[in-house]
């Protein structure tokens, strides 16, 4: 098999992975967990989604959890949450007390809330939380703790390889371990973003097919230099935009409904592809992409925002998932680029594979479009 029939086959399946993927391309799976001080308390968050898929809280399979519905679920939810979790310290488990019960509201919709009294047979605080939810139905289901130790706010995130979170520890030297925990986090996020990665995939297109002869003008196409440049001012761009939306919303400076905000990310990879196409919005591409990556900022600070709001690692949190998100930008940049670029010297690349790949872009982000907006 020659080097170019097996890049054909790398991209064929990556297409089809695509495309199974399609309905799935929406903020990660995410729980809140929050623990006071000691901990004698603890709050959990489970979005109502996730629920649907551990319990039978959406009956009748219309995906629209009713009042009635949720009451009668409450007793499974309640079992369903409180077997994920377990707290400990030296002398055995810890026993949970309910106080409250409800929902909560965070950036993608409904959670179901409730609220713990934590007790110990020692009468002393635990020191180990495990946590268990979903990881069997969602690998990349994470949950995502801020722990009060006297008025310092602890960011930690569980996962199927980290399950455990030692709550005794008062490592000052924390915020490393933030930095890395939320570096690691937003490389995730941006690899299963497929929104973003679709955005930036229309972006470089027109990198990869400047690398043939002009048979309009007889004049040489940018050599790689030029193109590598004009590709360096593209991802500058997005990265630049979509810093400060994310720092803007985490903060709490800039709120807006995520519903609203996922559906304007799908419609920019839409306008993108017609910018391919037919450039309506100029040949500037790296001002598409700064436009565009202020609103891609608000759909990344939707998994960042509803944890660290108000607490004194934000900073940390904000710069490590930042820089994780850049990290896996350009992983996807340093492999997938070279492979393209290679690619666009065939005219089966030009003239068929990348109208197909663009329609198909376009045909999903429109079905994201209608799917998301919150007016269907």
């Amino acid at each position: 098999m020659t080097v170019t029939k097996r890049i054909w086959l790398i991209l064929v399946t990556l297409a089809l992975v695509i495309a199974s993927s399609v309905a799935s391309a929406h903020k990660a799976s995410d729980s809140f967990l929050y623990l006071d001080s000691g901990p004698a308390e603890l709050r959990i968050d489970v979005a109502l989604r996730d629920l649907a898929l551990l319990t039978g809280i959406d009956p009748d399979g219309d995906r629209q959890v009713s009042g009635r519905e949720l009451r009668q679920a409450r007793p499974e939810i309640t079992r369903t949450v409180e077997a994920a979790l377990s707290l400990s310290n030296t002398s055995g488990i810890c026993t949970l007390s309910g106080r409250e019960w409800g929902i909560s509201e965070h950036s993608d919709g409904s959670y179901a809330a409730a609220r713990y009294a934590i007790e110990c047979p020692d009468g002393e605080p635990p020191v180990e939380l495990e946590y268990n939810i979903l990881f069997e139905q969602d690998a990349l289901h994470r949950g995502l703790v801020s722990l009060d130790q006297g008025g310092q706010a602890r960011l930690a995130v569980l996962g199927p390889d980290a399950r455990t979170l030692d709550l005794a520890s008062e490592d000052s030297a924390g915020y490393f371990g933030v930095f890395t925990t939320f570096v690691y986090e937003g490389v995730i996020h941006l690899l299963i973003g497929l929104d973003h990665i679709l955005f930036l995939l229309v972006l470089i297109i027109p990198a990869t097919l400047a690398t043939y002869k002009s048979n309009h003008s007889g004049t040489e196409a940018p050599s790689l230099r030029a193109r590598l440049i004009d590709l360096a001012g593209i991802i500058t761009a997005f990265t630049a935009a979509h810093s400060i939306t994310l720092a803007l919303a985490a903060l709490n400076i800039v709120a807006l409904p995520i519903g609203w905000v996922e559906t304007v990310i799908a419609l920019s990879i839409a306008l993108a592809v017609l910018n391919v196409v037919w450039p309506v919005l100029g040949h500037k591409t790296w001002k598409l992409a700064f436009g565009f990556g202020l609103v891609h900022g608000f759909g990344f600070a939707s998994v960042l925002g509803d944890l660290t709001s108000g607490v004194s690692g934000l900073a940390v949190a904000l710069a490590g998932f930042n820089l994780g998100v850049e990290l896996g930008q350009l992983a996807l940049l340093v492999l997938g680029f070279p492979i393209l670029y290679y690619l666009g010297k065939s005219q089966v690349y030009r003239q068929a594979a990348v109208p197909v790949v663009l329609a198909g872009i376009g045909a999903i982000s429109l079905y994201w479009v209608v799917q998301r907006a919150p007016l269907f």
